[in-house]
Order: C-alpha cells, then structure tokens, then sequence
C-alpha cells in the first residue's frame, strides 16, 4: 500500500509535468510564460528528489564519509542541480530532463497505484498465481519498458545541448558565468556513472570530429579542437571513475524508483 511520503513524490512529479508543459506550449507558441511555472516545475523536482535521497541515504550526517557518499549518489546531483536552476535564470531546456524523468515516474505511479483503485485487476490466470493487470494498466508498462532506453538516450544528448546553451548564454550574457562550469561538472558526474551519457558524448564527439577534420577545412581547427578535446579528458579523469561506477547502480534504483 502507497504511504503519505510515496503520494508526496508522486505529487511532486505530477506538478513538475503539468507546469513544465504549462511553460513549454508558451514557449512553443512564442508567449512570454511567467517564470512561476518553471520555479514551481522545478520545486516539484525538489520535493520528489528530497524524498528519494532522504530515503537512499537517511538522515544527512555530519562526516566526511556520509557527504562523499551523497555526492556520488546520482538522485543528490540532481537535487542539487534542479536546486540550482530553481535559484537562476530560467533556461528553458534545463527543464527537459526532469520532465522527461517525471513522465516515467507518472506513469508508472498510475499504473501501480491509481488504476488499481478504479480498474481492479482481472482474476488469476490460474489459482494461486497474481491477479491478470487491467488493460490499461498492461498497456502502460509496457509502454514504459518499449520507450525507456530511448528516453534516457533523449536526456542524454539533451544534457549536452543545454552544456552548449549555458556557454552560449555566456555570450549573450543570459546566464551567469557560474553556470556552464557547475554544469560542466554535473555532465562529468553524469559521464562516469551513466552509459547513456558515454554514449551521446562519444557520438558527438565523432562528428565534431569528423566535421573538422574533413577535406577543405583548415588544419588549425582539427589542432584546435584536439587540444580542447585533450584538455577535457584531463579535467574528467580523476579518482572518482571508481566510486562513481560503484555507486551509480543504487543512484539509478532510487531516481527511477
């Protein structure tokens, strides 16, 4: 049975997805949507991830270990990001990821918890075994486990375009000059401890490349970009390649929960 706490986190992906589609169609339809709606989208990240991290790590604890745990736990880097973008500027495409997490979790909610309340499952197949899902509630999971992967690839490469959008906003001074650097960091995190992440750089990265060394272009930008490339794999590399692939299996439980 669904506690108090487990409507609460479902309630903060439902306001999360409700006021994110809210500022997207103003968006889409060249509106100039109040930033309540991406301040209370990102609120409801905020509920939801509080409760998740509370329950994956407990009560925070006043030692080293405890905080290094945390920052390794992929349930509090997002936290931690959503908390940033709640407090900044709003960028648009930030919201994406979260809104895409929060359909997921929505629907797996409805199907697990709500239908079931008003469309009782079918009798058991046979005596002894579970009762047989309801239609709809068949239609949902299986709908969620045919689109997941391809979900999760679509944040990945959307984490990379807002990488792209926050040093452009440096540019256009849209963003403060904070923000391409923490995020930077949180892509580094994410690089280590998801195999869709590792996926969508190295796909970038190939046709970065392939563009820049193709025939007519100058050599100067292949050396240009080899050294930028170069530069980033020392700034990624460190100690943490090995806590980060230890930790990112629980991360990923407790955010798809």
């Amino acid at each position: 049975m669904a506690t108090t706490q487990h409507y609460m986190w479902a309630a903060g992906h439902f306001i999360l997805l409700v006021c994110s589609f809210k500022f997207f169609l103003a968006k889409i339809l060249f509106q100039d949507p109040s930033s309540w709606w991406y301040k209370t989208s990102f609120l409801g990240a905020l509920v939801s991830y509080a409760i998740v991290c509370q329950k994956s790590l407990g009560t925070p604890q006043p030692n080293l270990a405890w905080v290094r745990r945390a920052l390794l736990d992929e349930n509090i880097q997002y936290f931690l990001m959503a908390f940033f973008w709640w407090t900044s500027r709003p960028v648009t495409l930030a919201l994406v990821p979260y809104a895409i997490f929060s359909l997921f979790h929505a629907l797996t909610f409805t199907r697990t918890t709500l239908l079931p309340q008003f469309l009782p499952p079918g009798p058991p197949p046979q005596p002894g075994a579970a009762p047989t899902p309801h239609p709809l509630a068949k239609k949902l999971q299986v709908w969620v486990k045919a689109n997941y992967d391809n979900a999760m690839r679509a944040v990945a490469f959307t984490e990379l375009v807002i990488l792209g959008r926050v040093i452009l906003g440096i540019l256009l001074r849209r963003n403060a000059l904070l923000t391409p650097i923490i995020y930077a960091h949180f892509l580094r995190q994410r690089w280590y401890q998801s195999k869709f992440t590792r996926d969508a750089v190295a796909l970038v990265h190939a046709r970065i490349y392939a563009f820049v060394t193709s025939p007519g272009k100058p050599p100067v930008v292949a050396q240009i970009y080899t050294q930028v490339t170069d530069l980033t794999r020392r700034w990624a590399g460190s100690t943490i390649q090995a806590a980060g692939a230890a930790g990112a299996g629980a991360g990923a439980g407790a955010r798809r929960q």
